[in-house]
């Protein structure tokens, strides 16, 4: 069912400023995590607010400040001093883009959420096209890549590699080549909010949702300005296994199938090993090498399995400890709830 601006002004509570005028509450919200981007911030603004004065459309810039090192709280705090639609909050520590992500989603106002990069390598001018699928019907807009300047081979080859390893393991159906650009209906966005897991993948617990959700090309940019803060193997590692582990039991099916075919490559070496004693007097297989190179293979293979269990293992202990998902320690024109 299309949804029209009628449809979506009268849902909404109509609210004071301080002067007694009434407010208008945004319609779409542009949420963008934001770690070191100092430089990139006011570019970033600038064009946000040039695309969606074009639309007519009622709405409001969240950042959230991951702990950045640089001056980027300092540059939020004067945007939102410049214009009041610019809001924002710090975290105490950083706490990493899904927390950031979730911490955004918590403090959204429009009935349409925009997540974006704050690199402008999501660029804003593709926010039109989102907002008139949304207005067609679905509850999920998402960007898939077309193309992918700046970025290395190494990325592009293991992101590739990434994408199609979790579309074959996992029971959730995954887009190919799309990231975290999408634009997300409130409805779904009320849900994600009581999806309180700490090793978080929304690239994976979006299309678990369901509804309604359609995919628009795009030509992902380049950074506007700085380095990016997830290219090395160390950063993308544990996000890989976050994404595998939160929706695959593929990795621990694999250890139980390995202990059985080793059992059973077990018994037929038994099998050998008996009709070579009987079949002649010298064994082939006798020697302390082998028995070194056999001990050390099975060693292996239970560290492994291990390792494996151990994943899935920490992510329950981070669960129970219950700790609060993060820590906001400033905001701009945002009332605190309590962190959850």
């Amino acid at each position: 069912m299309n949804r029209t601006m009628e449809e979506q002004t009268t849902i909404r509570p109509v609210e004071k400023n301080n002067d007694g005028t009434p407010e208008e509450k945004p319609v779409i919200s542009i949420l963008a995590p934001v770690y070191n981007e100092e430089p990139v911030l006011p570019e970033l603004y600038r064009r946000v607010r040039e695309v969606m004065e074009q639309t007519g459309e009622p709405w409001e810039l969240v950042l959230v400040d991951d702990g950045s090192r640089d001056r980027s709280a300092e540059v939020i705090a004067a945007l939102h001093e410049q214009d009041p639609r610019v809001r924002g909050l710090s975290f105490s520590r950083n706490f990493g883009f899904q927390i950031a992500v979730t911490a955004g989603l918590d403090y959204v106002e429009g009935d349409a959420v925009i997540l974006a990069d704050a690199d402008l390598q999501d660029p804003p001018e593709v926010f039109p096209e989102m907002i008139a699928r949304w207005r067609e019907g679905y509850d999920v807009v998402y960007g898939v890549r077309t193309r992918r300047e700046g970025e290395t081979w190494f990325k592009l080859f293991t992101a590739k590699l990434f994408y199609r390893l979790i579309y074959r393991i996992t029971d959730v159906n995954i887009p190919l080549d799309t990231g975290d650009f999408r634009l997300m209906d409130r409805r779904v966005v009320n849900v994600l909010r009581h999806m309180p897991e700490r090793n978080r993948f929304l690239r994976g617990m979006i299309p678990w949702l369901g509804f309604r959700q359609i995919g628009i090309p795009y030509q992902r940019k380049a950074r506007f300005a700085g380095e990016s803060k997830f290219s090395s193997v160390r950063q993308m590692l544990p996000f890989a296994l976050d994404a595998i582990t939160s929706f695959s039991y593929l990795p621990l099916q694999l250890a139980t199938y390995l202990g059985f075919s080793l059992a059973a490559l077990s018994g037929l070496a038994i099998i050998v090993v008996i009709l070579l004693r009987l079949l002649g007097p010298s064994n082939p297989l006798a020697g302390q090498a082998t028995t070194l190179v056999i001990v050390l293979f099975l060693g292996g293979v239970q560290l492994i399995s291990l390792g494996i269990i151990g994943e899935y293992l920490g992510r329950i202990y981070d669960e129970v400890k219950g700790r609060p998902l993060y820590l906001v320690d400033r905001t701009w024109g945002i009332d605190l709830r309590p962190e959850r």
